[in-house]
């Protein structure tokens, strides 16, 4: 799992969120930074209304929370979906010698290699990469109308 900073940047620079059941997300506060919740129709669930997005907890959580907005929360996208949405210019993953992992991309015909303590960090890296080169444009979690699979 990608760490809390990177997804903020991601999320800074453009990275948007629908969320599907299985996401990873945290509460986006100082006091819950620790926590990480799944998208869930048993637990946690997205509710789309016409004023935005809202994730229900059902049940019973440690949390005492019925709902909370998606803008105060912070999407942390697993290693198949920072992949797909790095699209064409993904060409490998290499788990390097000293135990760390390579991805290799080519933006605007520039082959470039970021290194990550774990896969997805290394695609998170590319993808943010990206995201800085397009100066602040966004990037759907469905690029070309495909929805990403894992």
């Amino acid at each position: 799992m990608i760490a809390t900073e990177l997804a903020r940047a991601l999320r800074d620079s453009g990275l948007t969120w629908h969320p599907e059941p299985g996401d990873a997300f945290r509460i986006d506060r100082p006091e819950a930074d620790g926590d990480v919740f799944v998208l869930s129709e048993m637990t946690v669930e997205a509710h789309h209304y016409p004023t935005g997005t809202v994730l229900g907890f059902n049940g019973t959580t440690e949390w005492a929370l019925d709902s909370i907005e998606l803008d105060d929360t912070l999407w942390l996208p697993h290693e198949g979906q920072l992949r797909f949405l790095l699209a064409r210019t993904f060409r490998s993953l290499v788990a390097a010698a000293n135990g760390r992992f390579e991805v290799n991309v080519v933006i605007d015909g520039e082959a470039l290699t970021f290194v990550g303590v774990d896969a997805a960090d290394a695609y998170g890296r590319a993808l943010l990469d990206l995201l800085d080169r397009s100066h602040g444009g966004t990037v759907e979690d469905e690029p070309d109308g495909v929805p990403w699979s894992p």
